[in-house]
């Protein structure tokens, strides 16, 4: 959905760890630093006793509540629960992830005393809202219009969840773009050369991995392949690693601490500390306090070790880079730049195995792998927002798309790596004598079988009886440049049609849930607002009450105020000290009446 110039649109990096915001502004892009000065946010929400975190602050609690914060959303999103990944993630997590209906995750945490559920989505919304706001306090003006980023490789259920997400931020989501070619944005839009290229963006994040073949060529950026794994990434290397201390630890002092919620997030705090410095150190140290029944605990990291524990997952990647550029029928020779995103492409065993597969070719990194796709979802936006003109893109859709005609044998009308926008024919006809009802269900992947696919949606079309195989339906297939689906089929004979916008019907959002949750989002950021108002206005009051004292103090020394008179006010301002600390919980009004009755001369 294009918008009109006259509001801004933001481009959102919705991460698994991290997020990102950038605008269009005075003819380039800003990345907009948070209210900590950061230009990454914590994909984080905590709830407490009073108040719901979000970000840094959520971030900086974590190791006190842990079972109340959640992250890594990002895996649970357009999933359901009975997901393998979801069943093996839930058990890392030391929040607790419940069944919902229809199958749907739920999150379960204690909220101002209360249990309370929340959806993916939710959660989602929650991170959106605080780049929203982030991206407003720069502005100084209304955001509604944004072009958010999700993996090349998420499903159609993952993209429409996200699309979800960001409704209920109250955002107009002018496009879902995938995150390595908003980074191939970047990269043409920082370095533009007329010239054609051929680039491989190797996007390997928190949580997942994209690998796309791209080319530019002037203002032209054509997608050619992608490939990936929605479960790979950052949060895995330090899995391995956590795993790994939670043996030594069991080794050394005989106690098992992975059913302590605390212990297993100091140690994955500790664990994401040390990978980052192996990145620049040949070796670490992990120490922790009593990490766990008062015991210590000690131990040196070699990169050599952090290596070994992932070679697999790094050896994953490579595969994955190879099968890309098969997809897009090109040999390693034709890659003119390699260009690194994602916090985890810093990991020198990775980019060695990299420069490896090009024959030592060096990597491209002139772009910021933690903003560029946050940098190249902002010029999308500006585009789409009529701010700039100079961007042809053209994406491509990451998945096989069929229906199952033949016992569970899938039929692929539209195949992975198909450029988007797209509409895909394909013909079918019935089984049986005097079939009246022909089943359209549509399937997603790349297995032979649709049993091992993931089912998107299913619709009847009512034929006239015939004898089997006498009927001629056309089945059409329709992507939008979000890369969502609409499936339609028409009877050749009787020119009767049906059709269906894909939807997940079991694990979609229904417009009450959206409503419901859109209210919800409105009723936190007003009781967010409310906090914040009541702090500033208890800082206020600390604030006043202490610099009165100074003034009364000097006052008195300087004989401009007498003892009698500054002993009674300073008697007041007592008063009004012991009162604050009294009334931990006293609302805006009553801090907002006592500032009044304190401000004398």
């Amino acid at each position: 959905m294009e918008g009109n110039g006259k509001e801004k649109a933001v481009g959102i990096d919705l991460g698994t760890t991290y997020s990102c915001v950038g605008v269009w502004q005075h003819d380039r892009v800003e990345i907009i630093v948070n209210d900590q000065g950061n230009r990454t946010t914590p994909s984080m929400v905590a709830f407490t006793s009073d108040e719901r975190l979000v970000g840094d602050a959520a971030k900086f609690q974590v190791s006190t509540n842990p079972a109340n914060t959640v992250f890594d959303v990002k895996r649970l999103i357009g999933r359901p629960y009975s997901d393998p990944c979801v069943q093996t993630d839930s058990k890392l997590w030391p929040f607790t992830v419940v069944p919902g209906l229809n199958d749907k995750p739920m999150i379960e945490v204690v909220y101002k005393g209360e249990k309370k559920q929340f959806a993916a989505e939710e959660i989602s919304c929650m991170v959106l809202i605080k780049m929203r706001m982030i991206a407003e306090q720069y502005l100084n003006c209304d955001v509604k219009n944004a072009v958010i980023t999700v993996p090349a490789y998420f499903n159609d259920s993952q993209k429409r969840a996200t699309k979800d997400a960001g409704k209920i931020a109250g955002l107009n989501v002018m496009r879902i773009i995938n995150e390595p070619t908003a980074a191939a944005i970047t990269y043409n839009f920082c370095g533009w050369k007329q010239e054609k290229r051929n680039i491989l963006v190797f996007d390997l994040g928190g949580g997942t991995f994209d690998v796309s073949i791209v080319t530019v060529e002037g203002n032209k950026i054509e997608v050619k392949a992608v490939g990936g794994d929605m479960h790979l990434g950052g949060e895995d290397f330090d899995n391995r690693v956590v795993n790994f201390c939670v043996q030594e630890f069991n080794r050394k002092y005989k106690m098992d601490l992975s059913a302590s919620p605390k212990a297993l997030r100091r140690i994955r705090s500790e664990c994401e500390r040390a990978k980052r410095s192996l990145s620049s150190a040949a070796e670490t140290v992990i120490d922790i306090d009593c990490l766990f029944e008062g015991q210590d605990f000690h131990m040196k990291l070699r990169r050599a070790k952090f290596e070994k524990l992932n070679a697999e997952l790094f050896d994953k990647c490579m595969e994955i880079v190879k099968q890309c550029l098969q997809d897009a029928k090109m040999s390693r020779n034709r890659i003119d730049d390699v260009v690194l995103v994602g916090g985890s492409s810093r990991i020198p065993k990775v980019q060695e195995l990299l420069r490896e597969i090009f024959d030592g070719k060096e990597l491209c990194k002139s772009v910021n792998p933690d903003e560029a796709v946050a940098y190249g979802a902002a010029v999308e936006a500006a585009v789409l927002n009529k701010e700039y003109f100079n961007l042809v893109l053209m994406d491509v859709t990451p998945l096989s798309l069929g229906i199952d005609v033949d016992n569970g044998v899938m039929k692929v009308i539209v195949p992975r790596n198909t450029p988007i926008p797209t509409c895909k024919k394909g013909s079918v006809t019935t089984r049986y004598d005097n079939q009246t009802r022909v089943s359209f269900p549509v399937y997603e992947g790349e297995r032979p079988l649709t049993a091992h696919n993931t089912l998107l949606g299913e619709f009847i079309l009512t034929i006239p009886a015939a004898p089997c195989a006498v009927p001629n339906i056309t089945v059409f297939f329709e992507i939008d440049p979000d890369g969502l689906l609409k499936v339609s089929a028409r009877d050749q004979g009787t020119g009767r049609s049906n059709h269906v916008t894909i939807t997940n019907e079991r694990e979609k959002l229904s417009k009450e849930e959206i409503d419901r949750m859109v209210a919800d989002a409105e009723k936190y950021r007003k009781e967010d607002e409310d906090l914040k108002n009541k702090c500033l206005a208890r800082g206020a009051l600390e604030c006043y009450i202490s610099n009165k004292k100074e003034r009364v103090r000097e006052g008195e020394r300087k004989g401009i105020i007498q003892t009698a008179v500054a002993d009674e006010i300073m008697k007041n301002l007592n008063v009004a000290e012991d009162w604050l600390e009294e009334n931990e919980s006293a609302g805006l009004d009553e801090l907002q009446e006592k500032l009044k009755e304190l401000d004398f001369p």
